[in-house]
């Protein structure tokens, strides 16, 4: 009787009360070449540096980056199964760059990103939205249409937005690759800086799900 009574005062002074760690939350970012990363070193990619950077808020994450260069919100669609595995907590989702720029029909987009975050909502997984704004040589018509994909959605299925993934980057020379159209790893760090609050309030619904 003695030594269980001993043992369960060492495993409470060991584990005092409200001292549990959290889990890491395991964060996927399904994206194209914005989050993948073209162009800079492994650690200088967008989910690297939003990892870092929550770290040193004292959030714990486990990253996945799940960006492919060159894909649009149907080839995101198309492999999301394998790209979200099962266990994860919450996806940000980061694509249509590259519809815009090729001029996809807007409605094609809406349909692959509404599929993607209802099957993701259907896996109990958090979704977070970074929208996109279209380039303006399609014309005020297609920019309109396709910008109001992402604030639609949000509404819809009452996820959070980040407006626009390239706020304060977008046609800063300085802040952007050869190509223009990619952050250099300074730019990256300003995308991670501005979409930091959105990122923490997240992530704390979540945390605050798990209690």
């Amino acid at each position: 009787m003695h030594i269980a009574v001993l043992m369960l005062a060492l495993m409470t002074l060991a584990h005092p009360a409200g001292a549990e760690t959290t889990k890491p939350i395991k964060l996927v970012v399904l994206g194209d070449s914005l989050s993948a990363g073209l162009g800079l070193p492994a650690q200088d990619a967008f989910p690297a540096k939003l990892q870092k950077a929550l770290q040193a808020k004292g959030i714990e994450v486990e990253m996945t980056n799940a960006g492919v260069s060159g894909d649009t919100s149907s080839g995101g669609r198309d492999r999301l199964d394998w790209s979200v595995p099962d266990g994860t907590d919450a996806v940000i989702v980061e694509l249509g760059a590259n519809d815009a720029m090729r001029g996809i029909d807007p409605d094609l987009t809406r349909v692959a990103l509404t599929d993607i975050v209802r099957r993701l909502k259907a896996r109990k997984i958090a979704v977070m939205l970074c929208g996109m704004l279209a380039p303006p040589n399609f014309g005020a018509d297609y920019g309109a249409r396709f910008n109001s994909i992402y604030p639609d959605l949000a509404k819809q299925f009452d996820v959070p937005l980040y407006p626009f993934f390239l706020d304060g980057v977008a046609a800063d020379a300085k802040l952007n690759q050869t190509d223009g159209i990619h952050p250099t790893a300074e730019g990256v760090d300003i995308v991670v800086g501005r979409m930091l609050p959105t990122v923490e309030a997240f992530l704390g619904t979540i945390n605050e799900h798990r209690r």
